[in-house]
């Protein structure tokens, strides 16, 4: 299970405890199949290097734009229950909880991926008579109770030893346990313009980049799967980054 970005570890400012190992995901974006390849990766990765303990993290945007939003979700679940893996929530989850809330969201997530979703649950938005209250009663009715459950069990952020895992970022010079949660799933330049060393390095997707990129103070891992057909995982161990 070769992978393009394949590297030796590089060190960071920051650290895990002792034996331990968090793999971490980028942005999936209804790639089912890049997942698949990426969990078999790190199933494989820890039986041929075993450790005390480990973690394996999603940092978000596992639905729109690519063909299977939902296999990813069942998928995920799955690794939740089983591998008691940590799902992040993205930008795009949040905008398909507020679509489930409130018909009237529909027109915010529709330009940014959600017709590929729905079509993942059988539903067609492309029809004249579909309305966003059809498409409400339609999408409730076909979402799954377990991928509602999946939902609900989503972080905004998550915190191992030296860093901090999120979806987007933080907002430089506040305090993490005063981020917003809105900053924490939509953030762009001021965090990633920013020099400054956080509280934590930071962990995180949702800005695509041609590759890995790997910073002083962060590391961003979202590849552009859904285009690029590139998802990247990588293991943090002491105080080294091995993309896997």
């Amino acid at each position: 299970m070769s992978h393009p970005f394949a590297t030796i570890p590089q060190p960071t400012p920051a650290s895990l405890p002792a034996e331990t190992r968090v793999y971490a995901v980028g942005d999936i974006h209804g790639r089912f199949d890049l997942l698949t390849d990426v969990v078999a990766r790190i199933d494989d990765d820890l039986q041929r290097r075993p450790i005390r303990y480990s973690a394996e993290v999603y940092l978000g945007d596992y639905i729109d734009r690519g063909p299977e939003s939902s296999s990813v979700i069942t998928l995920l679940a799955t690794r939740m229950v089983r591998n008691r893996a940590i799902c992040l929530r993205g930008n795009h989850e949040a905008m398909l909880e507020a679509f489930l809330d409130d018909p009237a969201e529909l027109q915010h997530w529709l330009p940014l991926g959600a017709r590929q979703t729905l079509s993942s649950y059988g539903i067609s938005s492309t029809a004249r008579q579909q309305t966003p209250q059809s498409l409400h009663q339609q999408f409730s009715a076909a979402f799954p109770r377990a991928h509602d459950l999946f939902l609900q069990c989503l972080r905004n952020s998550f915190c191992c030893g030296d860093f901090l895992f999120v979806h987007a970022g933080i907002r430089p010079n506040v305090l993490i346990e005063l981020q917003e949660p809105h900053d924490l799933m939509w953030i762009r330049n001021e965090f990633l313009n920013s020099t400054d060393q956080h509280e934590k390095y930071i962990v995180h997707g949702h800005t695509p980049v041609p590759h890995p990129d790997i910073r002083s103070n962060r590391v961003n891992i979202d590849t552009g799967a859904w285009r690029t057909g590139v998802l990247t995982c990588i293991a943090i161990e002491g105080d080294s980054i091995l993309i896997l």
